[in-house]
């Protein structure tokens, strides 16, 4: 993400309230402007269409089908992005431009086939079982597809820092969408939730199809070499997991509630649990902003000190290095006690707010009672991932695993747990498996801390590996050479 902190690090450099105010606005929106588009679209579709006036059945299937196709959509997407950033990372820094492209189709078939593996056999179940039309079954798979595409695409122009085009895509796609569910509803006279289902899927594949235009701009050679892409997965299999456990973790906790008393089932197909639901949305907005300040800090601040260190490793003497290193390590603590603080006073600030606010929109009862729980939960996981960024900063993927499973294994018992307790400590799980998995996290960073060196300089080979029968042990034998020189001597 150095693109941002290029900008960022221009627009904080005047030092005034406007351009800290354009600072913030601008990291915001490169970051959680997307998810914020789709859900106010919805909202604003919702109210125009006047979706409350819709049958109650009616509502709760629209409502599922979309929480499922997010969900689902980034479970599937997870498993693949660590590791093909990091073989786009490596192949940009050798400057072998012309491998993104077959690294880029490697992961869109993988993404496809496995997106496809779950939602085939759900759609199967779901027209079957629960008896729904077959075209509105259709347009939430293609909405389904559409979505884990966008999300896949939206790496690829990660790499390119090409933020403010993601942002333009979901804006124009949205807006597409909320003309298409007018015209649906008004001038084809379909009813408002198959409107607004379709007209999402064609915001969602006019996304997707933009950014796969952008990507095949930047991108025009193939060099047609797919083999070292699948041997990535091989190599860095842990990214694979440490990718897939941290998204899971962010929903296994639902997963849970969704088998409990709070179970809704839907069309005799779709399983959620509203109340706790709507609580884990509200609590994952309250903290959101964590994630702004993560990516503004890091790129203004630590990545100069990472920077500093690096070069020092490649061409400085050993107490340059060791310099180097603490103030790095030191920039490290700042950064972490830094975040902790800013986002407590916007957690807190934000929490007044929706404890006052949501009542007055019909957001109370269990789903307020359920809330405060799970907004510190949050606050704590993502201060933890903030810690698995760093430790893919030191190349700690060993790290970041265990972390990822620490979190979502902690999390799913801790959840089961807190089941059976009290309402208010329905969030309770979330709160112990996020506390576990910064835990986890932060005693690795103090371990990278302490075996930098070895971290660092005692991970090479000074014999290349092979696969094979072994040379000999004995490689000179001095008798054998004498032996030899004597009867040369004899004979000459």
């Amino acid at each position: 993400m150095a693109g941002i902190g290029v900008r960022l690090n221009r627009i904080f450099g005047k030092n005034t309230i406007s351009s800290n105010l354009l600072g913030v606005s601008y990291s915001a929106g490169v970051t959680v402007t997307p998810m914020f588009v789709i859900i106010g679209n919805i909202m604003l579709m919702s109210k125009v269409l006047e979706f409350d006036k819709v049958g109650y059945a009616s509502r709760e299937l629209f409502s599922c089908t979309v929480l499922y196709i997010f969900i689902f959509s980034l479970l599937t997407s997870s498993p693949f992005n660590a590791v093909l950033s990091r073989y786009m990372s490596d192949i940009i820094y050798k400057e072998q431009f012309e491998d993104i492209l077959p690294c880029f189709y490697v992961g869109l078939v993988m993404n496809v086939a496995l997106s496809a593996l779950f939602g085939i056999p759900f759609c199967i179940w779901e027209f079957m079982v629960g008896h729904i039309g077959i075209l509105y079954v259709f347009t939430g798979f293609c909405g389904y597809m559409a979505l884990a595409l966008v999300f896949y695409s939206m790496l690829y122009l990660s790499i390119c820092k090409d933020y403010t085009k993601i942002s333009l895509f979901f804006l124009l796609g949205m807006a597409l969408a909320f003309a298409l569910s007018l015209v649906f509803a008004w001038g084809f006279h379909m009813k408002v939730p198959s409107a607004m289902l379709l007209a999402l899927v064609i915001g969602f594949a006019f996304i997707a199809c933009a950014e796969l235009a952008v990507v095949k701009y930047y991108f025009k050679h193939n060099s047609g070499r797919y083999r070292p892409v699948l041997g990535y997965f091989k190599k860095y299999f842990s990214l694979v997991l440490t990718n897939f456990f941290y998204t899971l973790g962010l929903y296994v906790h639902n997963f849970v509630y969704w088998f409990t008393g709070l179970r809704m089932t839907v069309a005799d197909t779709f399983i959620c649990a509203q109340p706790y639901d709507m609580a884990t949305c509200i609590a994952m907005f309250t903290n959101i902003s964590a994630t702004v300040i993560l990516i503004a800090r890091l790129e203004m601040n630590f990545h100069e000190k990472y920077k500093q260190y690096s070069e020092a490793v490649i061409g400085g003497r050993a107490s340059d290095i060791r310099n180097a290193q603490k103030r790095m390590f030191h920039q490290l603590a700042v950064e972490l006690m830094n975040l902790v603080r800013i986002q407590f006073i916007i957690t807190v600030v934000v929490f007044l707010l929706c404890i006052v606010l949501l009542p007055q929109f019909g957001f109370a009862g269990l789903v307020m009672r359920i809330y405060p729980c799970l907004a510190v939960g949050y606050f704590i996981l993502f201060l933890m991932y903030s810690e698995i960024i760093f430790l893919y900063y030191f190349n700690d993927n060993n790290g970041a695993m265990l972390t990822a499973a620490s979190f979502v294994a902690a999390t799913a018992l801790a959840s089961v747990f807190a089941s059976g307790l009290a309402e208010k400590w329905y969030g309770v799980g979330v709160v112990i498996g996020a506390f576990v998995g910064w835990t986890v996290a932060y005693m690795r960073l103090r371990w990278v801390e302490k075996h930098m060196e070895v971290h660092v300089f005692c991970r090479g080979m000074l014999i290349k590996m092979v696969i094979g029968i072994p040379d000999p042990p004995k490689v000179y034998d001095a008798y054998a050479k004498l032996k030899e020189s004597k009867e040369e001597a004899e004979h000459g």
